[in-house]
């Protein structure tokens, strides 16, 4: 359903969240105000088709949502996804198999082979990372018909664009990219073979214009032929720039199914023993890592409603004395990244409200362990902590959380990675003189 504001404006830029439980797209002005959102959830129980077709269903009937005046005056689109959600094309963009996860560690066998060739510290030596799972495709019997290794946002922003093989670098990142030298590393090119370096997609800055949308999505959804389609970023960094920030030291803590954390810091830092990583933002360095700790934890212990009355019975001054590792299967990525790590939530209290809070402290501390790693390999000093993702909307939580990293914890200004989409594609595309 829409949710539109009054506006006069007939420039509009739209973002396109991809995420773990569903899609959101929002449209703002030139002032930054939302004028619609739209949301799309997965529906997959009981469904036979491929979760690619999910995507792309997904993808159109958010377009076909929102209202035909709103779509007429669209000036440009970006769309994030998990980061690390890969799948294998052939050269038409049929995908050959199902899509490897943002979790999926199936490649680490395959990467192990490889450690002796990796950089210590890049990041690209993650078991759930892109280059794991480009190194498994390659193994497997589909291979001899593939064409192009995309992430989430690359395949389904191909359906609006139509170009094939083109990336950015923050979700590139992953896959071994050289995001300091723009380029893809020596040691990268000259390991793979040259049917597997094929695959590689052209990386472009994220928020790069690629093409206008194709002539059949104009005409499908009533778009402008001029609308751009722009390359995208991953969720957790199109939250970060959802918050507006632009001083270092600032920080965005996306409170989702998973913990991600995202410090802007004038040092890029890198630790793969820890899952620390730095993406490059302009002249600055957003570096941070994602534990698998997070929201969905809670969601496998808690409906909504417990969650909201559970949380009210808790007094966030008082620190629980049930300490956890939460997690709901084998391995975390920061800040510890150990893909055997156990989950650890024993013992767990007759009350679910004490269990509750022991669970909501230890991924606080978590939280405050992954921003003192970061601190304690040089990046900026932690001064000031937004929120993003549902987790954002629980008073006890950031209580708790505040209480834990010592400095001020708030709702970012804008929560949803779909805005910071959005602001990508209108950074890209600026307001129209005419």
């Amino acid at each position: 359903m829409a949710v539109l504001q009054s506006s006069t404006d007939v420039n509009l830029w739209l973002g396109i969240d991809f995420g773990t439980s569903g899609a959101r797209a929002i449209a703002i002005d030139a002032n930054g105000e939302p004028q619609a959102t739209v949301n799309q959830a997965w529906v997959t129980s009981g469904r036979p088709e491929p979760l690619t077709q999910l995507w792309r269903d997904a993808l159109y009937e958010l377009l076909a949502q929102l209202p035909r005046s709103l779509r007429q005056n669209l000036r440009a689109i970006a769309i994030d996804g998990t980061s690390a959600t890969v799948l294998l094309c052939d050269h038409t963009g049929q995908p050959l198999s199902t899509p490897l996860l943002y979790n999926d560690g199936r490649g680490a066998a395959a990467l192990a082979d490889w450690r002796s060739d990796l950089p210590a510290s890049s990041v690209a030596r993650s078991a759930t990372g892109s280059l794991a799972k480009l190194l498994w495709f390659q193994q497997q019997p589909e291979a001899k018909q593939a064409a192009h290794f995309l992430h989430q946002s690359d395949w389904l922003a191909y359906h609006l664009h139509g170009q094939l093989g083109i990336s950015d670098y923050h979700n590139a990142l992953k896959l071994g990219y050289d995001v300091e030298r723009l380029c893809y590393p020596d040691w990268l090119l000259a390991s793979l073979p040259a049917t597997t370096r094929a695959w590689l997609p052209r990386i472009l800055a994220p928020g790069a214009v690629v093409a206008p949308v194709t002539a059949a999505i104009a005409a499908q959804f009533a778009l402008p032929a001029t609308c751009q389609v722009c390359t995208g970023t991953t969720d957790s960094i199109a939250a970060f720039l959802a918050s507006g920030t632009t001083t270092p030291g600032t920080a965005v803590t996306s409170l989702g199914s998973t913990l991600v954390l995202k410090l802007l810091s004038r040092v890029r830092v890198e630790d793969a023993s820890a899952g620390i990583y730095s993406h490059r933002l302009g002249d600055l360095w957003l570096t941070g890592g994602a534990s698998n700790s997070g929201g969905a934890v809670l969601q496998h212990f808690f409906d909504p409603a417990e969650l909201v009355s559970l949380s009210q019975q808790i007094d966030p001054t008082q620190a629980s004395p049930l300490s956890y590792y939460p997690l709901l299967r084998p391995g975390d990525r920061f800040p510890v990244n150990d893909p055997e790590l156990l989950p650890q939530l024993e013992p767990r209290p007759d009350d679910p409200a004490a269990f509750l809070h022991g669970l909501l402290e230890s991924m606080a501390r978590l939280e405050a362990q992954g921003y003192a790693r970061l601190q304690a390999l040089g990046a900026t000093p932690l001064c000031q902590v937004y929120t993003a993702g549902g987790g954002a909307q629980n008073p006890q939580w950031m209580a708790i959380r505040q209480r834990h990293l010592g400095v001020p914890v708030a709702i970012s200004p804008q929560t949803q990675a779909a805005y910071g989409s959005a602001l990508l594609a209108q950074r890209a595309v600026p307001m129209s003189r005419c």
